[in-house]
């Protein structure tokens, strides 16, 4: 199984998340939990790593907050994008772009990161336990990740809300290889466990998209956004809405001292 390259629909892949008030969203309440965690952090400038980061928005978003960047892709097209719109944003300087697969991203580092950021990129690998160990032997102890991926719950829900029962009790099978529709939707508690299993303390969990996909009337989504966002974010940080969204976003930290050797 081959981890999946958006090198032939980078422009479809643009305009259908970015492009929307889903990208939107989804942008506005990760960037709440970022502040979160940048604050933690203090002041100094931190060595990112932002692992299957794409045209690079997150990215280039925390190089002008004066953090030096590596961005990695496995599509050319998507660094290509990327490296383009940091030059046009001036902070070309504070990024670095290597195009490789997040397992192999080892190579091409030349110290621990402090941070990583793995943003919808879970739901697409074939072996996301090994993709998991890597991005932890790159984090130095007392760093932080930050993990977003598309939640299988939200898959059946949408379905269910949408009247696809046949398409539910099929198993929800993945229709067309090269479409924007994950190949790996992810159950949550199974995320957590790899996520523990691995070394990670999870500090936190966020719902992204708890009500914005489920809305009936569809022109809500825009006519009504900046009521949604302010509903979204009362509620995506508690049960039962967290794992009803489209997407989870997981915080973690890996403690200074290895606690599971103590464990043996």
């Amino acid at each position: 199984m081959r981890d999946r390259n958006f090198d032939d629909i980078a422009e479809k892949f643009a305009r259908n998340i970015y492009g929307t008030t889903k990208g939107q969203l989804r942008q506005a309440i990760l960037w709440q939990d970022l502040d979160r965690l940048l604050d933690a952090f203090g002041s100094q400038p931190l060595r990112v790593l932002d692992a299957g980061g794409g045209e690079g928005q997150t990215a280039i978003k925390m190089a002008q907050r004066g953090h030096h960047v590596t961005l990695c892709d496995i599509s050319g097209e998507m660094i290509s994008r990327a490296t383009q719109v940091a030059a046009e944003k001036g902070v070309s300087g504070n990024m670095h772009f290597e195009q490789c697969a997040v397992q192999d991203i080892t190579q091409h580092l030349e110290s621990p990161v402090d941070l990583i950021l793995f943003h919808a990129v879970l739901e697409w690998v074939a072996a996301p336990q090994e993709v998991l160990q890597t991005l932890w032997s790159v984090l130095r102890p007392g760093g932080a990740l930050s993990l977003m991926f598309y939640n299988a719950n939200g898959l059946l829900m949408h379905n269910m809300v949408a009247g696809n029962f046949d398409y539910v009790q099929a198993g929800m099978p993945k229709k067309k290889r090269r479409t924007l529709s994950p190949d790996y939707p992810r159950e949550p508690q199974q995320v957590y466990g790899w996520l523990e299993e691995t070394g990670w303390q999870i500090t936190g969990k966020t719902g992204v998209r708890v009500f914005h996909d489920y809305l009936r009337e569809k022109h809500q989504q825009r006519d009504c956004y900046e009521t949604l966002l302010a509903l979204e974010t009362r509620y995506c940080r508690q049960e039962p809405y967290i794992s009803l969204g489209r997407y989870i976003h997981v915080t973690a930290i890996k403690p200074l001292v290895d606690t599971r050797k103590n464990d043996e």
